[in-house]
Protein backbone atom coordinates (compact mmCIF):
# COMPACT_ATOMS: atom_id res chain seq x y z
CA UNK A 1 0.00 0.00 0.00
CA UNK A 2 1.42 3.85 -0.81
CA UNK A 3 2.25 5.80 2.07
CA UNK A 4 0.28 8.65 2.77
CA UNK A 5 1.76 12.25 1.66
CA UNK A 6 1.43 14.55 4.02
CA UNK A 7 2.84 18.43 3.28
CA UNK A 8 1.98 22.17 3.15
CA UNK A 9 0.34 24.46 0.63
CA UNK A 10 2.47 27.77 1.95
CA UNK A 11 0.56 30.17 0.05
CA UNK A 12 -2.99 29.99 -0.79
CA UNK A 13 -5.68 33.00 -0.93
CA UNK A 14 -8.84 30.90 0.86
CA UNK A 15 -10.84 34.19 1.13
CA UNK A 16 -11.25 34.79 -2.40
CA UNK A 17 -14.32 34.91 -4.15
CA UNK A 18 -13.68 31.78 -5.98
CA UNK A 19 -13.98 30.02 -3.05
CA UNK A 20 -16.96 31.23 -1.11
CA UNK A 21 -19.39 29.28 0.05
CA UNK A 22 -17.48 26.48 -0.89
CA UNK A 23 -14.16 26.11 1.43
CA UNK A 24 -15.30 23.06 3.71
CA UNK A 25 -14.68 21.01 -0.14
CA UNK A 26 -11.62 22.55 -1.03
CA UNK A 27 -10.29 21.70 2.24
CA UNK A 28 -11.63 18.52 2.09
CA UNK A 29 -10.18 17.89 -1.33
CA UNK A 30 -6.69 19.27 -0.50
CA UNK A 31 -6.79 16.52 2.25
CA UNK A 32 -6.98 14.10 0.06
CA UNK A 33 -4.11 15.21 -2.20
CA UNK A 34 -1.64 14.98 1.12
CA UNK A 35 -2.32 19.15 1.71
CA UNK A 36 -2.70 18.79 5.45
CA UNK A 37 -2.29 22.63 6.26
CA UNK A 38 -2.49 25.59 4.20
CA UNK A 39 -1.27 29.45 5.07
CA UNK A 40 -4.34 31.76 3.83
CA UNK A 41 -2.70 34.84 2.87
CA UNK A 42 -3.08 38.73 3.31
CA UNK A 43 -2.93 41.50 0.99
CA UNK A 44 -4.80 44.79 2.67
CA UNK A 45 -5.13 45.35 6.09
CA UNK A 46 -8.87 46.69 5.35
CA UNK A 47 -9.76 43.16 4.65
CA UNK A 48 -7.59 40.69 7.54
CA UNK A 49 -10.76 39.87 8.95
CA UNK A 50 -11.44 37.63 6.30
CA UNK A 51 -7.99 35.43 6.28
CA UNK A 52 -8.10 35.55 10.10
CA UNK A 53 -11.96 33.82 10.43
CA UNK A 54 -10.54 31.36 8.18
CA UNK A 55 -7.91 30.50 10.18
CA UNK A 56 -10.21 30.73 13.41
CA UNK A 57 -12.73 28.04 11.63
CA UNK A 58 -10.21 25.52 10.64
CA UNK A 59 -7.46 24.21 12.98
CA UNK A 60 -5.60 23.17 9.82
CA UNK A 61 -5.34 26.62 8.20
CA UNK A 62 -2.72 29.67 8.95
CA UNK A 63 -2.53 33.23 7.80
CA UNK A 64 -0.75 36.17 7.12
CA UNK A 65 -1.11 39.73 7.26
CA UNK A 66 0.20 42.35 4.88
CA UNK A 67 -0.40 44.77 2.23
CA UNK A 68 0.11 43.50 -1.31
CA UNK A 69 2.35 46.31 -3.76
CA UNK A 70 -0.48 46.45 -5.62
CA UNK A 71 -2.47 47.66 -2.85
CA UNK A 72 0.45 50.10 -1.36
CA UNK A 73 -0.89 53.67 -2.58
CA UNK A 74 -4.76 52.96 -1.65
CA UNK A 75 -4.36 51.23 1.58
CA UNK A 76 -4.84 53.76 4.25
CA UNK A 77 -2.33 51.72 6.48
CA UNK A 78 0.20 50.65 3.76
CA UNK A 79 2.91 52.23 5.91
CA UNK A 80 1.53 52.33 9.13
CA UNK A 81 3.86 50.03 11.68
CA UNK A 82 1.47 50.18 14.26
CA UNK A 83 -1.55 48.75 12.25
CA UNK A 84 0.49 45.99 10.76
CA UNK A 85 1.48 44.92 13.88
CA UNK A 86 -2.18 44.72 15.29
CA UNK A 87 -3.48 43.04 12.14
CA UNK A 88 -0.72 40.59 13.02
CA UNK A 89 -1.40 39.89 16.66
CA UNK A 90 -2.64 36.55 16.81
CA UNK A 91 -1.85 33.21 17.30
CA UNK A 92 -2.19 32.19 13.96
CA UNK A 93 -1.01 35.16 12.45
CA UNK A 94 2.73 33.44 11.21
CA UNK A 95 4.01 35.81 8.65
CA UNK A 96 3.72 39.64 6.96
CA UNK A 97 2.69 39.95 4.03
CA UNK A 98 2.70 39.38 0.88
CA UNK A 99 4.49 42.66 0.60
CA UNK A 100 6.94 43.66 -1.83
CA UNK A 101 7.63 45.02 -5.62
CA UNK A 102 5.98 44.62 -8.61
CA UNK A 103 7.05 46.78 -11.50
CA UNK A 104 4.67 44.36 -14.29
CA UNK A 105 1.67 45.94 -13.37
CA UNK A 106 3.15 49.47 -11.30
CA UNK A 107 -0.37 49.32 -9.75
CA UNK A 108 1.43 51.63 -7.23
CA UNK A 109 3.88 54.29 -7.75
CA UNK A 110 7.27 52.23 -7.09
CA UNK A 111 8.64 54.29 -3.96
CA UNK A 112 5.05 53.98 -2.22
CA UNK A 113 5.79 49.94 -2.91
CA UNK A 114 9.25 50.10 -1.57
CA UNK A 115 8.08 52.28 1.70
CA UNK A 116 5.58 49.94 2.52
CA UNK A 117 7.66 47.22 2.03
CA UNK A 118 10.04 48.22 4.49
CA UNK A 119 7.78 48.87 6.84
CA UNK A 120 6.44 45.45 6.53
CA UNK A 121 9.93 44.35 6.94
CA UNK A 122 10.50 46.22 10.01
CA UNK A 123 7.13 44.46 11.36
CA UNK A 124 8.76 40.63 10.66
CA UNK A 125 11.44 41.64 12.40
CA UNK A 126 9.25 43.23 15.53
CA UNK A 127 7.22 39.83 15.35
CA UNK A 128 9.85 37.85 14.68
CA UNK A 129 7.87 36.17 11.51
CA UNK A 130 9.21 35.50 7.82
CA UNK A 131 8.15 38.29 5.54
CA UNK A 132 6.50 37.20 2.74
CA UNK A 133 7.72 38.42 -0.69
CA UNK A 134 5.83 39.34 -3.78
CA UNK A 135 8.58 40.44 -6.59
CA UNK A 136 7.87 40.59 -10.52
CA UNK A 137 9.89 42.52 -12.78
CA UNK A 138 12.06 43.99 -9.63
CA UNK A 139 15.08 41.45 -9.83
CA UNK A 140 17.19 44.43 -8.86
CA UNK A 141 15.96 46.19 -6.79
CA UNK A 142 14.33 43.22 -4.68
CA UNK A 143 17.38 42.59 -4.42
CA UNK A 144 19.40 45.45 -3.21
CA UNK A 145 16.30 46.89 -1.00
CA UNK A 146 16.92 42.87 1.21
CA UNK A 147 20.29 43.23 1.23
CA UNK A 148 19.79 46.94 2.39
CA UNK A 149 17.60 46.09 4.93
CA UNK A 150 19.26 42.66 6.20
CA UNK A 151 21.91 44.65 6.91
CA UNK A 152 19.80 47.13 9.06
CA UNK A 153 18.73 43.91 11.35
CA UNK A 154 18.03 40.22 10.95
CA UNK A 155 15.02 38.66 9.68
CA UNK A 156 13.47 35.63 7.11
CA UNK A 157 11.20 35.11 4.67
CA UNK A 158 9.90 33.72 1.70
CA UNK A 159 10.34 34.48 -2.27
CA UNK A 160 6.98 33.39 -2.83
CA UNK A 161 5.82 32.17 -6.21
CA UNK A 162 9.40 32.62 -7.40
CA UNK A 163 9.56 33.08 -11.12
CA UNK A 164 11.99 35.68 -11.57
CA UNK A 165 15.65 35.26 -12.78
CA UNK A 166 18.50 33.38 -11.44
CA UNK A 167 20.66 35.83 -9.79
CA UNK A 168 17.89 37.35 -7.65
CA UNK A 169 17.33 33.14 -6.45
CA UNK A 170 20.95 33.32 -5.40
CA UNK A 171 20.90 36.87 -3.79
CA UNK A 172 17.83 35.59 -1.33
CA UNK A 173 19.42 32.37 -0.72
CA UNK A 174 22.47 34.01 0.45
CA UNK A 175 20.38 36.05 3.02
CA UNK A 176 18.83 33.12 4.25
CA UNK A 177 15.73 33.50 2.49
CA UNK A 178 13.79 30.64 1.20
CA UNK A 179 12.62 29.68 -2.56
CA UNK A 180 8.21 29.00 -3.06
CA UNK A 181 7.56 27.46 -6.14
CA UNK A 182 3.95 27.51 -7.75
CA UNK A 183 2.43 26.04 -10.48
CA UNK A 184 4.40 28.03 -12.91
CA UNK A 185 7.10 25.24 -12.27
CA UNK A 186 5.27 22.67 -14.47
CA UNK A 187 4.31 25.01 -17.24
CA UNK A 188 6.13 23.72 -20.70
CA UNK A 189 8.23 26.83 -21.07
CA UNK A 190 9.18 27.15 -17.29
CA UNK A 191 12.66 25.62 -18.05
CA UNK A 192 14.79 27.72 -16.40
CA UNK A 193 12.88 28.17 -13.40
CA UNK A 194 13.43 24.33 -13.34
CA UNK A 195 16.78 24.66 -13.76
CA UNK A 196 16.83 27.16 -10.13
CA UNK A 197 14.47 24.78 -8.58
CA UNK A 198 17.02 22.64 -8.84
CA UNK A 199 20.17 24.20 -7.94
CA UNK A 200 18.21 25.90 -4.59
CA UNK A 201 18.98 23.51 -1.18
CA UNK A 202 16.60 20.73 -0.54
CA UNK A 203 16.36 22.88 3.11
CA UNK A 204 15.24 26.21 1.71
CA UNK A 205 12.49 25.38 -0.79
CA UNK A 206 8.82 25.28 -0.50
CA UNK A 207 5.07 24.59 -2.23
CA UNK A 208 2.37 26.66 -3.05
CA UNK A 209 -0.65 27.06 -5.27
CA UNK A 210 -1.27 31.07 -5.21
CA UNK A 211 -4.48 29.92 -5.33
CA UNK A 212 -7.30 31.00 -7.21
CA UNK A 213 -4.64 31.74 -9.72
CA UNK A 214 -1.86 29.98 -11.34
CA UNK A 215 -2.93 26.42 -11.75
CA UNK A 216 -0.62 23.61 -12.50
CA UNK A 217 -0.30 21.57 -15.27
CA UNK A 218 -2.64 19.74 -16.22
CA UNK A 219 -5.28 22.46 -14.92
CA UNK A 220 -4.09 24.99 -16.15
CA UNK A 221 -6.67 27.55 -17.44
CA UNK A 222 -8.74 26.45 -14.59
CA UNK A 223 -9.42 27.99 -11.00
CA UNK A 224 -6.44 26.67 -8.93
CA UNK A 225 -6.87 25.41 -5.61
CA UNK A 226 -4.73 24.03 -2.41
CA UNK A 227 -5.05 20.23 -3.91
CA UNK A 228 -2.87 21.14 -6.74
CA UNK A 229 -0.12 21.44 -4.80
CA UNK A 230 0.28 18.05 -5.34
CA UNK A 231 1.43 18.55 -9.01
CA UNK A 232 3.69 20.80 -8.06
CA UNK A 233 5.03 18.85 -5.27
CA UNK A 234 5.86 15.58 -8.04
CA UNK A 235 7.66 18.48 -10.29
CA UNK A 236 9.86 19.53 -7.85
CA UNK A 237 11.12 16.06 -6.46
CA UNK A 238 11.38 15.60 -10.17
CA UNK A 239 13.88 18.16 -10.85
CA UNK A 240 15.61 17.20 -7.30
CA UNK A 241 15.42 13.16 -8.20
CA UNK A 242 13.47 12.89 -5.18
CA UNK A 243 10.79 10.82 -4.57
CA UNK A 244 7.40 12.83 -3.73
CA UNK A 245 7.07 10.95 -0.24
CA UNK A 246 10.88 12.67 0.53
CA UNK A 247 10.17 15.91 -0.88
CA UNK A 248 6.75 16.06 0.67
CA UNK A 249 8.31 15.37 4.29
CA UNK A 250 11.41 18.05 2.79
CA UNK A 251 8.94 20.67 2.06
CA UNK A 252 7.00 19.95 5.01
CA UNK A 253 9.86 20.42 7.76
CA UNK A 254 11.07 23.45 5.36
CA UNK A 255 7.61 25.10 6.12
CA UNK A 256 7.97 24.34 9.93
CA UNK A 257 11.46 26.08 10.08
CA UNK A 258 10.26 29.01 8.36
CA UNK A 259 6.52 29.94 9.41
CA UNK A 260 7.58 28.48 13.28
CA UNK A 261 4.78 29.59 14.86
CA UNK A 262 2.53 27.12 13.40
CA UNK A 263 4.88 24.72 15.61
CA UNK A 264 4.56 26.44 18.60
CA UNK A 265 0.78 27.38 18.41
CA UNK A 266 -0.30 23.62 18.00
Amino acid sequence: MTERLSFIDSHAHLDYPQFADQLDDVIARAATQGVDEIITIGVKLSTSDAPRKIADTYSNVWFSAGIHPHEAENEPDACNLEAILAAADHPRCVAIGEAGLDYFYETAPRQIQADSFRVQIEAARRTKTPIIVHSRDADDDMAALLEEEMAKGAFTGVMHCFSSGPELAQRALDIGFYLSFSGILTFNKSDELRAIAAAAPTDRILVETDSPYLAPMPHRGKTNEPAHTRHVLTKLADVHNMTSHDMAAQTKQNTYNLFTKMRSSQ
